[in-house]
């Protein structure tokens, strides 16, 4: 049997090519929008791509089973369970008129690529439509599983979260259902023998869930005795009060991605060949029109940009700055060293940002006359402006971040979220700070193109701590 994980770092996803080499045919399970990886590394490993599958409806990237059905013709293997808001409703939607080959899995179907058989265990929690796979390799010799895909159901260390259909969906009222409906799939999980190895979809930065591992797989019988939230599957109520507690608030594009990847996420054929821009096509950008993600080091930036242009750094942050605050209709003109185009292309139509047109060089736009500056102020000075009350202060850290301690009045709002809740914003200038400066740079960037008098407090609560600044516990009130 040939297994092999295909891991994204920023969107720390991990999708899953499983081959036969008898037979040479293999699965892809969990793939991205780019497919074209998945059809050469198979093919490097003398295998063809026959069949396509995925745990869940994602939300936090765009599926690429569509694009590698239409790419190869193999068939898809999707959950038919999780009721009719949560079936695939693009089955029939093939290019040129059609369905496509797909055959709907409920609990306990199976199917098999070569000698190579994946089981469906229907595991809801995290999203109704949730399945797992128990991969066994019959051509071995082997009657039992070896291992189980366990998409967003079982991390290394942590559950996958289910209030996203709240929270992030918008669907009200259903994430203490949905705790409980996790708690309940944790039976069919703790039933496994301790042998099976875990491959789940996502590692350590995920939003998905959070405390996820950073070690790419694990067994059940060392999630059943130190993950923290299997820990707790013999007391419900003290499973869902802790799985709700401190998940990060999700970026605004993951209800995006939830409905396109249910209803049919449009076919991209390619990525985008963005061209190079001159001098003269720089200088008529306008920001407020056209997204321009600037990737440079933020004391560049904040020296001199395209006025409007949105800063990110190309980690993690990348994905849920440009996704939060970029619409999928915006033209995108990136500005990045030559070497990184095709990377950043790929982040961006992973998430659903297929417009990116053109790309300039560092040096491009350092030669650009009146370029606009951002703002940054050290901690002293804030406390100065805070004694003079001329300043509000906008915290951009998660709320469980800003409830351990926080700088009095401040306003907070997670930098991800920022673009849905303007209207709660403080009148006048503000400060804008996270815990280091990073996060709140990139939400300066975007409040200065929405036309907001901000500045970045450099070094974040970190420095403002360090240089004897106060912080609250905003649940008590109490001074540390």
């Amino acid at each position: 049997m040939f297994l092999r994980m295909v891991y994204d770092e920023k969107l720390a996803q991990a999708a899953y090519i499983i081959g036969c080499q008898r037979t040479g045919e293999a699965v892809v399970v969990d793939p991205e929008r780019d497919v074209d990886r998945y059809i050469a590394l198979a093919r490097a490993n003398g295998l063809r791509i026959t069949a396509v599958t995925e745990t869940h409806i994602h939300a936090d990237f765009l599926s690429g089973s569509r694009e590698m059905a239409e790419r190869t013709g193999a068939r898809l293997y999707l959950s038919d369970e999780g009721g009719p808001d949560w079936r695939y409703a693009w089955l029939d939607q093939k290019k040129g008129g059609g369905r496509y080959d797909a055959v709907l899995l409920k609990d306990g179907s199976s199917f098999r690529v070569g000698n190579i058989e994946l089981r469906a265990l229907h595991t809801p929690g995290h999203t109704p439509e949730h399945v797992c796979f128990l991969v066994t390799d019959h051509g071995g010799g082997a009657s039992e599983p070896m291992g189980i895909l366990t998409g967003d159901f079982v991390f290394v260390g942590d559950l996958g979260r289910p209030d996203l259909l709240e929270t992030a969906a918008g669907i009200a009222g259903v994430k203490e259902a949905s705790a409980r409906t996790l708690f309940a799939s944790l039976r069919k999980f703790t039933a496994l023998p301790d042998y099976l190895q875990v491959w789940p979809a996502h590692g350590a930065g995920s939003a998905c869930g959070k405390a996820l591992g950073a070690v790419p797989q694990s067994t059940v019988g060392y999630e059943r005795r130190f993950n923290q939230a299997i820990g707790l599957a013999g007391d419900e109520s003290r499973f869902v009060e802790f799985i709700l507690e401190g998940q990060p608030e999700p970026p605004l594009y993951f209800a995006r991605m939830k409905v396109q990847n249910r209803d049919g996420v449009p076919l991209l054929g390619g990525l985008p060949t963005p061209r190079r821009l001159n001098a003269e096509e720089l200088s008529r950008i306008d920001g407020r029109a056209t997204a321009i993600i600037d990737v440079r080091p933020w004391p560049a930036f904040r020296d001199g940009h395209i006025a409007g242009s949105i800063w990110t750094p190309t980690n993690s942050q990348f994905p849920m700055v440009t996704g939060s605050y970029v619409k999928p209709e915006e033209a995108i003109v990136l500005v990045c060293e030559p070497a990184r185009v095709e990377e950043l292309t790929r982040d961006l139509v992973r998430i659903g940002l297929d417009r990116v047109e053109g790309w300039a060089a560092p040096e491009d736009v350092a030669g650009l006359r009146g370029l606009a500056t951002t703002p940054e102020i050290d901690a002293a000075t804030l406390r100065e402006r805070l004694r003079s009350g001329d300043r509000a202060v906008l915290d951009v850290r998660r709320a469980a971040e800003h409830e351990t301690r926080a700088i009095a009045g401040s306003v907070n709002i997670a930098h991800t979220r920022l673009p849905a809740r303007l209207d709660e914003l403080p009148d006048g200038p503000m400060v804008v700070h996270c815990a280091g400066g990073v996060r709140s740079a990139s939400a300066c960037s975007l409040l200065q193109r929405l036309g907001y008098d901000v500045t970045n407090l450099a070094g974040g609560m970190g420095a403002w701590e360090k240089a004897g600044g106060e912080s609250i516990t905003p649940g008590r009130m109490a001074a540390r």
